[in-house]
């Protein structure tokens, strides 16, 4: 027999490319597991094409790496067959690997097939040295080495399947796993080798006139090219890992994106419930359901009671904290059932939509509602109250339509508030007729400038005691067709609340003017008018050039002109009030605090003020008595007035004993029924 040697840094090399080769093998696996349809079936291709290469190469070097005493060669066709033999079986075992499940039958039936193309794959390749007489092989090593085939197949099948997940850590346990797979590769591919055996005298056919590959040449040609494949199927897995990676954090940032602009878009932005639109859709669920599986629901409509006044004091930063307060209380009282909402749809408005029983569980809700929002809120040292007005709507009975259900809740919490606040209303068809009334009102009010209905109704102002006049007060009232004469209590809100007070207010300041310079040509001696200013008109942008304008026109001298605004109006963002005022200051014209007493004013503020009198509110000229409280509080407020350089009038003034005492506590005017109703400008004249 011939003995042969072997070259065992090729020996390492051949356990290195099979090494390698599995590496390469599980990174496809995965690579072919995270994708699906064409481009799953080109990692397949390519990786079986990679895998094949790098089994191929390491037997063919492990071949190289053994050293007969006689010259040797490879027949090309041959070995080209034995490469197939190595695609096909690395992409039959890639597709099982990359499967969804691998129960252990169809293992072991992969790892017979595998084991038997791996092989295969070798003595073909033995075969290509085509020797003569043949290589004689050894049963029991043949056996072994198909045996140590077929269980390094079934190994890798079930490491590929285990290991074809991307993972934290995966990288590492594939280059363990390709170690040990390329140990059992090199274990059979030797064990084989064992098994063929050369009789003396044996000769290559191979590398008979130079009709096979040398073995020098073939081991170029192997290395380059298993390399190559392999590194460059590995990069290409690696770059592509890397882009899948990318892409999916790319996607996954887009789909929080979109969350979060669809949590945007159904929820309120300050206290984060449900806002109309979510609110919408849950309401057309629930009625759904309601006509589907004959259940019931209620509609609260919540509105907060003297918030406007607390937003208008402390600013709108704190009213939003006071709002993030009262939204909290609210949640809290609904007991935490998941079929209930609470919505807000904006400024002091919420909404809760609960499922029932009975009326009177509607009930119940808006009274624990009512007494969460009751309880003083503390911010900033400042302890604030608020209350709040619940309007009820019972599904089927109140209406069947989400726009139905909801109108009928706001009406029955307008009727709320109109009992006193602080109180919940069950919606009552009559309730309707109250709303229709206030949009005809509106409209109505649209067209009073046009057409005319306004006019000004004027009251004395007089010096403490009794005279002589001071100026008057122009008073507007709104002359209905329908419903004569319409105090401003009524409709001033109305008007506020769809912004036509901003030119009904236009409108009054050049009546005003017109009026004062009417009486003087007349030969009437009145010193001043006052006009009331809605905080609406006080912070729009054009006014101090109206008023300029209404001065001109009618020649008024700026210093006749008295612009009121309340003292919660002066109080509200006192920097940007401070800076209108002074701003209609210069002009000329005088500033008159009014509702003095009944606000929060900060005596820095009010120090700074560009203001010449202030109006004592009439809630504390009503129950004037000698050393009552209201007595106190009068007597501080014109000491306040005379160390601030500032003239006290107080307005209310209904008796003769209220006339003597404030006289005698040092106001300086007074305003009032007992000194002269308000009256048209031709019945003024007649009293001056």
């Amino acid at each position: 027999m011939l003995v042969g040697s072997y070259n065992f840094v090729l020996v390492a090399a051949s356990y290195l490319i099979a090494a390698f080769a599995s590496y390469v093998a599980l990174d496809m696996a995965g690579r072919i597991n995270a994708t699906r349809g064409a481009v799953a079936h080109g990692w397949l291709t390519g990786g079986a094409i990679a895998m094949g290469f790098g089994i191929w190469s390491m037997h063919f070097v492990g071949i190289l790496a053994f050293k007969l005493p006689i010259p040797q060669g490879y027949d090309l066709a041959i070995t080209l067959y034995s490469l197939l033999i190595a695609i096909c079986s690395s992409a039959y075992a890639l597709n099982l690997a990359s499967g969804a499940h691998l129960p252990p039958s169809r293992l072991a039936v992969g790892a017979l097939i595998l084991g038997s193309g791996i092989a295969a794959m070798h003595y073909v390749g033995m075969a290509a040295m085509q020797m003569q007489p043949g290589i004689d092989y050894h049963v029991g090593w043949l056996l072994l080495s198909v045996l140590i085939a077929v269980a390094a197949a079934g190994a890798a099948l079930w490491i590929a399947f285990a290991l074809r997940s991307e993972g934290r850590g995966v990288p590492y346990a594939r280059l363990l796993a390709a170690a040990v797979m390329g140990v059992a590769v090199v274990g059979m591919h030797y064990t084989g080798m064992a098994a063929a055996r050369f009789p003396e005298g044996s000769i290559c056919g191979a590398a008979l006139g130079g009709s096979g590959i040398s073995p020098t040449w073939l081991a170029s040609l192997v290395g380059a090219t298993t390399f190559a494949i392999l590194g460059l199927a590995l990069v290409t897995s690696i770059l592509d890992r890397r882009l899948q990676e990318r892409t999916a954090q790319l996607g996954e940032s887009l789909q929080k994106a979109n969350q979060e602009l669809t949590y945007l878009a159904l929820h309120d932005t300050l206290t984060k419930l449900p806002n109309r639109l979510l609110l919408r859709d849950r309401m057309e669920n629930a009625i759904r359901r309601a006509v589907r599986h004959g259940r019931r629901f209620a509609v609260l409509f919540v509105d907060l009671d003297g918030f406007k006044a607390i937003n208008d004091v402390y600013g709108h930063a704190i009213g939003d904290r006071l709002l993030l307060q009262i939204a909290r209380r609210l949640s809290e009282a609904l007991d935490g059932d998941a079929d209930d909402t609470l919505a807000r749809l904006g400024g002091d408005e919420f909404v809760v939509l609960m499922e029932i029983t009975a009326p009177d569980d509607a009930a119940s809700l808006a009274e624990r509602l009512m007494a969460s929002v009751a309880e003083p809120v503390l911010l900033d040292r400042a302890e604030l109250h608020v209350t709040t007005s619940i309007g009820i709507a019972i599904f089927g009975p109140d209406g069947t339509s989400e726009r139905e259900l909801l109108a009928n809740a706001d009406a029955a919490m307008y009727s709320a508030k109109d009992q006193g606040r602080n109180a919940y209303c069950f919606f009552e068809p009559s309730m309707n007729q109250g709303a229709h009334q206030q949009l005809a009102m509106v409209q109505d009010l649209r067209r009073a400038l046009s057409l005319d209905q306004f006019s000004l109704h004027y009251q004395p102002k007089m010096i403490a005691p009794a005279g002589p006049l001071e100026g008057v007060e122009a008073l507007l009232r709104w002359h209905h067709p329908e419903h004569g004469t319409v105090m401003p209590d009524r409709f001033i809100p109305l008007a506020e609340k769809t912004g036509l007070i901003i030119e009904i207010g236009r409108w009054v300041i050049n009546e005003a003017c017109r009026q004062l310079m009417a009486w003087r040509e007349a030969g009437h001696t009145v010193p001043s008018v006052s006009v009331n200013l809605s905080p609406a008109q006080f912070r729009s942008p054009g006014l101090p050039a109206k008023i300029e304008d209404a001065l001109a026109r009618h020649g008024v001298p700026p210093s006749s002109l008295v612009l009121e605004i309340t003292e919660s109006t002066a109080m509200h963002d006192p920097d940007t009030s401070l800076a209108i005022l002074q701003r209609l200051s210069s002009l000329g014209v005088r500033i008159s605090i009014d509702d003095f007493g009944t606000g929060y004013s900060s005596l820095l503020y009010l120090k700074r003020l560009p203001a010449s009198e202030l109006k004592i509110d009439r809630a504390f000229v009503r129950d004037l008595v000698p050393g009552g409280e209201d007595a106190a509080i009068v007597s501080a407020i014109i000491a306040l007035g005379r160390t601030l350089n500032l003239s006290v009038i107080a307005e209310g003034v209904e008796t003769e004993s209220q006339q003597r005492l404030l006289t005698e506590l040092g106001c300086t005017s007074l305003q009032g029924y007992h000194l002269g109703r308000p009256a048209s400008a031709n019945d003024a004249a007649a009293r001056f």
